[in-house]
Parts: structure tokens; sequence; C-alpha cells
């Protein structure tokens, strides 16, 4: 059974690659700013709200629209993975 901080690893796996090693920095103030939540409590269904924050932060800083949207349909798999479980 997978957990919130394993949720939280493989956001930060999947955000490495379109953000580097700045992926952590970066979903660690997502949570914490617009979860309210301790990245290690996360579940599927935050990840879901989050994808519209994490939208929004990536419109300014790449206006690469087919790397965002890719980028986001892997963050939408992955809460889908987690809410099944």
């Amino acid at each position: 059974m997978m957990n919130a901080g394993d949720l939280y690893t493989q956001m930060v796996e999947i955000t490495s690659r379109y953000l580097g090693p700045s992926a952590d920095r970066f979903i660690n103030r997502q949570v914490r700013n617009h979860i309210g939540k301790e990245p290690e409590d996360l579940v599927g269904e935050d990840l879901l709200r989050l994808i519209d924050w994490i939208r929004i932060s990536m419109v300014f800083l790449t206006d690469d629209d087919e790397i965002i949207r890719e980028y986001l349909n892997r963050l939408q798999d992955l809460a889908t993975e987690f809410k099944a479980t």
C-alpha cells in the first residue's frame, strides 16, 4: 500500500524532469502554501487540488504549453493512482 510519503516522493520525481534540482523545493512550497499540509500528510485528493496551483506556477516558468500539459497529465495520473489505493 502506498502512503503519503510515497506520493510526495513520486511528485518530486515527476517534477524533477521539468524543474531539475529545484523540484523538491517547488513541490514542498506548493503543498505547504496551497494545501496547508506537511508533505508527508498528502493524499491523492490533495494532489488533484494542487494541480491547478501547479498549472498557474508553471505558466510563469515556461510558455511551452506542451511541456505543461505533459507534466500536469503525469501528475493527474499519479493522483488517480493514489485515489485508487
